[in-house]
C-alpha cells in the first residue's frame, strides 16, 4: 500500500476544504425580497422550521403586510409555483439562481409567476399573504436561502442578517437607475402625456412619443383609464429612482394584463 506523507495528506484536506467554502460563497448578490425602500420587520427563533428561515412584516405604522408586492432577490428560473397541501407553505415559488443557490417565498396570497419563467431582480413574483393549509397564520412572508438543499443564514447586499432579535431592514433591491421592465407606449398617433402621480389631475412633465421604448421602475394604483389595452387603473413609473413620471398602463404595452413591476 502506497503512503503519503502526514503534511500532504492535511495541504489535501485543506484543498478540499477550501474548496466546498468557495462554492459555497459563490452566492448571488441577494437582496431583499421587496421594493427599493421599502421597510420589513425580520424574526427568526429557535425552533423556526425550517433553521434559518426568516419571516418577514410590516412595522408598525409602515402599511399593510397582506398584499404587499413580493420581488426576486436576485434573477432566476422559476422551478416551484404551487399550492401545497402537504407542507404548510400554501401558495408558495421557489427560485433557482444557478450554482446550488435557490431561494424560497411561501404563504403567498397569490403567484404571479409561474414554472419555467426566467425572472430578473426586483421582478415581481407574487403578493404576501397567509396560505397555508396546515396552519392558521397571520399574513407574513416565509423566506429562505437555500443552498444545495440546506437553508442557509440570509444575506441581503451582502451583509448577514441578524438572528434571533426583530429588526428592521430597508430594502436595496433595484434602486438603481438600471433595470426594471422594458414597454412600448402605443397611442393613436398622439404623444402620450407624463404625469407627475398616478391620474390626469396631476401635472404634465413630458410626453413620450407613440413607439417608444420606457423602462418601468415601479407601478402604481391610482385612476382608472381606458386605452389601447383596454381598461387599468395601474400606472407606470418610468422615471429614474426617487422620480414620479407616471404613464397610464392602459397605453403601454407590457406583455401582460396585470402588474410587471414592484409597487412604487
Amino acid at each position: 500500500m502506497k503512503h503519503f506523507p502526514r503534511r500532504a495528506l492535511a495541504l489535501a484536506s485543506l484543498a478540499c476544504c477550501l474548496l466546498a467554502a468557495n462554492a459555497a460563497q459563490a452566492a448571488p448578490n441577494f437582496q431583499m425580497p421587496f421594493a427599493c425602500n421599502d421597510v420589513w420587520v425580520t424574526n427568526t427563533w429557535d425552533g423556526h422550521k425550517p433553521a434559518n428561515s426568516v419571516d418577514m412584516n410590516r412595522p408598525a405604522g409602515g402599511g399593510s403586510t397582506a398584499g404587499s408586492t413580493i420581488v426576486a432577490s436576485a434573477a432566476g428560473k422559476v422551478v416551484t409555483s404551487v399550492y401545497s397541501t402537504n407542507t404548510g407553505y400554501g401558495h408558495y415559488v421557489v427560485i433557482d439562481h444557478g450554482g446550488g443557490w435557490k431561494t424560497l417565498h411561501a404563504h403567498l396570497q397569490s403567484r404571479a409567476v409561474s414554472v419555467g419563467d426566467n425572472v430578473r431582480q426586483g421582478q415581481k413574483i407574487g403578493l404576501v399573504g397567509s396560505s397555508s393549509a396546515i396552519y392558521n397564520l397571520a399574513p407574513h412572508l416565509h423566506y429562505e436561502q437555500i443552498y444545495n438543499g440546506a437553508t442557509q443564514k440570509a444575506k441581503w447586499n451582502g451583509v448577514a442578517l441578524r438572528y434571533f432579535e426583530k429588526r428592521n431592514y430597508t430594502s436595496k433591491n433595484s434602486c438603481g437607475t438600471s433595470g426594471g421592465v422594458t414597454g412600448t407606449v402605443k397611442t393613436s398617433g398622439t404623444a402620450l402625456n407624463v404625469r407627475s402621480g398616478p391620474g390626469t389631475s396631476y401635472s404634465v412633465v413630458g410626453t413620450q412619443a407613440n413607439g417608444s421604448t420606457v423602462t418601468i421602475r415601479c407601478q402604481k394604483a391610482g385612476e382608472s383609464i381606458s386605452g389601447t389595452y383596454g381598461t387599468s387603473n395601474i400606472w407606470n413609473n418610468i422615471g429614474a429612482s426617487g422620480s414620479n413620471k407616471f404613464i397610464p398602463d392602459a397605453y403601454t404595452h407590457t406583455g401582460s394584463d396585470g402588474r410587471v413591476a414592484p409597487d412604487c
